[in-house]
């Protein structure tokens, strides 16, 4: 009796096999797979673009959103760049939400040469959308950047809203790799202050801790376009952060030769047309004999941790006193209160950043 029950069990499992069969593909994805929402000021290709697309091509991570801040461009040229990359990419199913770009940015940006004459500025004179006048709304960005028609627009939901809904639908699972100023997770985490600890890490570019900054003598970029916005995320007390600033980003480039070497794998017509008008790519054209790679640099740590070289955990801050300091960031061995632990990546495997990158391009 108990052969042939056994006999009848055997027979039904095979049976059901052939009529359902099991998707390997689609059950290892959904354990393998890592969710990520990336807030970028983004720009073509190098660097914000080509991180975006590593992330987006990585069979490591499912994608959930781009959100979109005003930094390296204006709010609505970042928006018209993220949708344009991933029409190249074949991606049109990545949401795109656009963030808000606060008064206080807006009116020190108008602003910006007295603050320059009063405080100075850094090796870097880059000032990103604080050196030219703001488009009036994304899709006229977008036509005047590329003389083409967009296929898909943004989403209706603000980047806020975005950042909230999808932490709270997916608790304790989804990665932020903020690689643009902390202005939407700052107002995200000022709304709904319940996110912080549904958050499985934050990955950041920014900052410098050991060494001077970029825009500044004290302040690199990201940090320095809303550090009020930036104090406030890092103080918030997130499961884990981890950043990549420039004293490890500093040391990783791409050389022109590697640049042209790059540029010629690309077989997306739009790609290739975007990487010819960015603006490292001017910079290799007018004799730059490398460009560097900055936001790369958090993409390229989530896809492999094992490039990281050095790194060191201490308390951080942000100095948001408008000051000559303003958007310092502060590593302490003796923390103030209200000072959260974080990574520090201080280097990385410079060959294996370059590989990733060329094997990116070999998709592109």
């Amino acid at each position: 009796m108990r052969r042939n029950i056994l006999l009848a069990v055997v027979f039904c499992l095979v049976v059901t096999m052939f009529v359902f069969p099991i998707n390997r593909s689609f059950a290892n994805d959904d354990v393998d797979e890592e969710l990520l929402l990336l807030d970028s000021d983004m720009v073509d290709i190098f660097d914000d673009g080509v991180a975006m697309m590593m992330l987006a091509k990585s069979p490591k991570f499912k994608l959930l959103g781009v959100t979109i801040s005003t930094g390296n461009l204006w709010l609505e040229d970042c928006t018209a760049s993220a949708i344009r990359q991933l029409e190249g990419l074949g991606i049109t199913n990545i949401p795109v939400a656009m963030g808000k770009t606060p008064r206080r940015i807006e009116n020190r940006f108008s602003h910006m040469e007295k603050e320059v004459r009063k405080f100075g500025s850094g090796f870097d004179i880059y000032a990103g959308a604080a050196s030219y006048e703001r488009p009036t709304d994304w899709r006229t960005a977008y036509k005047n950047r590329y003389g083409a028609e967009p296929s898909f627009e943004p989403t209706k939901e603000k980047a806020v809203d975005f950042i909230i809904r999808t932490i709270k639908e997916h608790p304790n699972e989804v990665t932020i790799v903020v690689i643009g100023p902390h202005t939407n997770l700052a107002a995200a985490i000022k709304k709904s202050p319940d996110i912080v600890p549904l958050v499985k890490r934050v990955v950041y570019m920014g900052g410098a801790f050991f060494q001077s900054g970029n825009v500044t003598p004290a302040a690199e970029f990201n940090i320095w376009v809303d550090p009020k916005s930036a104090k406030q995320v890092v103080r918030s007390p997130f499961k884990e952060q981890i950043f990549g600033p420039l004293d490890a980003c500093d040391t990783v480039y791409i050389t022109r030769d590697e640049f042209y070497a790059l540029n010629d794998k690309i077989k997306s017509p739009i790609l290739a047309e975007m990487m010819n008008k960015t603006l490292d790519t001017r910079d290799i054209f007018a004799g730059s004999e490398k460009t560097l790679i900055w936001d790369i640099l958090a993409a390229a740590v989530l896809i492999n941790s094992n490039i990281i070289t050095e790194e060191t955990t201490m308390p951080v801050d942000v100095n948001d006193v408008y000051s000559p300091s303003y958007g310092q960031t502060l590593a302490y061995r003796r923390a103030p209160q209200g000072a959260q632990q974080a990574r520090i990546v201080l280097s990385v495997d410079k060959d294996e950043v370059r590989k990733m990158i060329f094997n990116l391009f070999d998709e592109l």
